[in-house]
């Protein structure tokens, strides 16, 4: 999906759960569809005071939370960054695949593997929390 269908329909899924994609949060998020993987918030607070002048890391900080709420973004405490999440339509826990050598970030649903490792731990009762698990390796086009 290219930016701007993405950027739609963020829109749309926002507003179909009660809530607005503000111009800023709609920067933000535009901020972050331009990096291939994973991108820290510092930086998305760079690039927006460099195209806005003046704003508060706690402005960024808030529309990083929004979107990540919403489903739009994942945050990936292990890469202590943020990703793009392109299925936001639907509840799930990201498996977050990172090529070691030139950085792609890709996430697919994760739900069918945590399960077996949910079931592993209720046999010991122990709770999982929800989270994004994050594998490292090499993508296609680095192993070819």
């Amino acid at each position: 999906m290219d930016h701007l269908a993405y950027l739609a329909a963020a829109e749309r899924h926002c507003e179909q759960r009660g809530s607005k994609l503000t111009a800023l949060r709609r920067q933000v998020l535009e901020l972050v569809l331009r990096y291939r993987g994973v991108v820290k918030a510092y930086q998305i607070l760079a690039d927006l005071q460099q195209e806005r002048g003046a704003a508060a890391p706690p402005t960024v900080y808030r529309a990083l939370d929004f979107l990540v709420e919403h489903g739009l973004l994942h945050k990936v405490d292990a890469l202590n960054g943020f990703i793009v999440c392109n299925h936001f339509e639907c509840q799930h826990e990201g498996l977050i695949l990172v090529c070691g050598e030139c950085g792609q970030v890709q996430e697919i649903d994760a739900t069918p593997a945590l399960s077996a490792l949910r079931q592993a731990a209720q046999a010991v009762a122990f709770s999982l929390c929800p989270q994004n698990l994050v594998l490292a390796g090499r993508c296609q086009a680095c192993s070819a």
